[in-house]
């Protein structure tokens, strides 16, 4: 299955808790969408964000971000993962 980076370039108010929040939302529905969230990363002073994710399309993947909290990707790119 395809491996995605989302890029979120600026979320107002981004605190550790709130990223938590989302992904954690993310989790709830991303099995219907046959997408799976990995990992996340952050920058609380910059408001961006990372995930990680897997995914079957670039729209299924920003489809769970959409449906658990709207906060839809700015950017997704296709990745492999290296050693």
């Amino acid at each position: 299955m395809p491996l995605y980076m989302d890029i979120h370039h600026k979320i107002d108010g981004l605190t550790a808790e709130a990223i938590k929040g989302a992904h954690e939302q993310d989790l709830k529905v991303q099995e219907k969408l046959g997408v799976k969230y990995l990992h996340y990363w952050f920058d609380e002073g910059s408001g961006k964000a990372f995930c990680l994710v897997e995914a079957p399309s670039k729209e299924a993947a920003n489809a769970v971000h959409r449906e658990a909290h709207g906060l839809v990707a700015d950017e997704l790119i296709e990745v492999q993962e290296g050693a």
